[in-house]
């Protein structure tokens, strides 16, 4: 019977794996972060073109009725 040998993982495992996952949470959040901002201001932007387009119609409208 043959006896398998499982070795236990270097020190370097225990330090190395955990740092790599530290770094993969700072940047996750570093582009995340990144892509809220640039998501709130596309909203921002959406809204105030939004908000000229319907002061544009609303003066259309005025100004059609001031004509009659």
């Amino acid at each position: 019977m043959y006896a398998l040998a499982l070795a236990l993982p270097s020190s370097s495992h225990f330090i190395y794996i955990p740092i790599v996952f530290l770094i993969g949470i700072v940047i996750g959040f570093i582009v995340g972060s990144k892509a809220t901002r640039d998501a709130i201001a596309f909203e921002q932007k959406k809204a105030a073109e939004r908000e000229a387009r319907k002061a544009e119609r609303a003066a259309r409208q005025a100004a059609a009725q001031s004509d009659k």
